[in-house]
């Protein structure tokens, strides 16, 4: 029967997945305030205090929440990378904690927030580059779609660019779908 049974660790990624999605639902719904752990607990089924042994605090789980995971695409390649890339747009473009916000700002003026800053999207970068390796200038496309997300974050959070602020999340994100299919398709596939 080896193999019929998920792993411990297999059981735990399982898990943390169903946590986060659930946390970047909320988030987005409700805002940082006015989401508690106990009801992302309740949303992915598990107890409140696994929450907390997962991410530590409701800001560690929000930090995770907002981060871009990119992982090796399993089925049409192009198009998960892109619902990967725009999974946590709703929260980015929702109620952040004041923390979020500064940090946000400061990394435009504060040079160790900018290297953090450097350091968090140099990650998904690489590994958004890792997935890209087939198409031409990974890197380079990596960052071009990972500084538009941040770019649309930053127009709504801390510019409050009217037409941002008045777009649902889920419309904003209808039309960066394009875009981020042009940098993530291969060039073979977008000339069929």
């Amino acid at each position: 029967m080896t193999g019929s049974h998920p792993s411990r660790a297999e059981r735990r990624q399982a898990t943390e997945a169903r946590i986060l999605d659930a946390a970047r639902r909320l988030f987005a719904e409700h805002g940082f305030d006015r989401t508690t752990i106990r009801a992302v607990a309740t949303s992915a089924g598990v107890d409140p205090a696994l929450v907390m042994q997962y991410f530590g605090s409701k800001r560690g789980l929000f930090a995770r929440a907002l981060e871009v995971v990119v992982e090796p695409p399993s089925g049409d390649g192009a198009e998960e990378l892109i619902d990967q890339l725009l999974g946590g747009l709703g929260t980015k473009l929702g109620d952040l904690p004041d923390g979020t916000l500064a940090t946000m700002r400061s990394m435009l003026t504060d040079p160790a927030a900018a290297e953090h800053a450097r350091g968090t999207l140099g990650g998904q970068i690489g590994a958004l580059s890792d997935a890209l390796a087939g198409a031409d200038d990974p890197g380079l496309r990596a960052a071009l779609a990972i500084t538009t997300i941040v770019g649309a974050t930053i127009g709504y959070q801390i510019l409050g660019l009217t037409e941002l602020r008045g777009a649902p999340p889920e419309r904003v994100a209808e039309l960066l779908r394009p875009a981020l299919r042009a940098l993530t398709e291969p060039e073979s596939e977008r000339q069929r």
